[in-house]
Formats: C-alpha cells, structure tokens, sequence
C-alpha cells in the first residue's frame, strides 16, 4: 500500500528532498537516457505529492496553481519507481495531484505536458489532448488538459 503526502518544498527533511531527487533523476535521465536541467529552480514553488511504501519514495509529481508554470494549475514531474508501476501506483499518484489541486489551490482546469506514449494513461484520468505534439528535451510531449 501507498502512503502519499502533500508538502511545500520548505517542509521537505534533507533525506525527503535526496530521496525525490534521485528518484526524478532515477527515471527522467537514466532510465529515459535523458539529459536535461531537472533541478529547474520551480520545485520551491510547488506542492510536491509523495508517495512511499515501506519508507521509500516510489511515486510522486509536483503541482502548481495557476500562473506559476502555465497559465492553468497544472501537474509535472510525474514519476513511477519502473519496480512500482504494475501496481496502478501511476494512477494513485496522480489522482491524488488532481485532488490537491482542488483542495489547496481551488481549481478545476488542469494542464500538464504528457508524454506522448502515456496520453492514453492520461485519457483514461479525465486529460484530453490539446494543440500539437513538440518535442521537449528531445522527447515528443503531448499538452493535455482536465476541465
């Protein structure tokens, strides 16, 4: 079972904060053969969803409200443990975004910058697709909003 949690950046323990990092690097740069500027200066304006299990980080997104990132709240940085994803981990996690989204800041329309092989991942919680496909740190991204 996942235990997930909402916390601004300053609330983040030093071993929280390594454990996020890695994960993030873990799967975006690693698994993904990416190299990019992950640590982008925008994570101590967000709401970080963690999700652990057995005291580890195997899940996790950072939310923004509107104006922060894009025009509408939106979702980013969405990450699986690859050991964790057969267990729907994907979908907890970022239910549990769409959620704090509501509650903390009090909106409804969502965007985030999907992936373009998860858009069906992303269909099925509710985003539909909007505008064209682009490339984003060399990997083709879809934009996709909930309303």
């Amino acid at each position: 079972m996942m235990k997930i949690e909402v916390k601004p950046f300053n609330e983040f323990t030093t071993q929280e904060l390594y454990a996020v990092l890695q994960l993030r690097a873990e799967v975006f740069v690693v698994e993904q053969d990416c190299v990019y500027q992950d640590i982008d200066g925008k994570d101590n304006n967000a709401l970080h969803v963690i999700g652990t299990k057995d005291g580890q980080v195997v899940a996790y997104t950072r939310i923004f409200k509107a104006g922060d990132y894009f025009n509408q709240a939106s979702i980013g940085r969405v990450v699986v443990k690859k050991e964790e994803r057969q267990y729907g981990y994907g979908q907890e996690i970022v239910k549990a975004s769409i959620k704090a989204i509501k509650t903390e800041f009090n909106e409804n329309n969502i965007h985030l910058s999907a992936q373009v092989y998860l858009k069906r991942f992303y269909a099925d919680l509710g985003f539909i697709e909007e505008g064209e496909e682009y490339l984003e740190d060399g990997i083709p991204h879809i934009g996709m909003v909930k309303k």
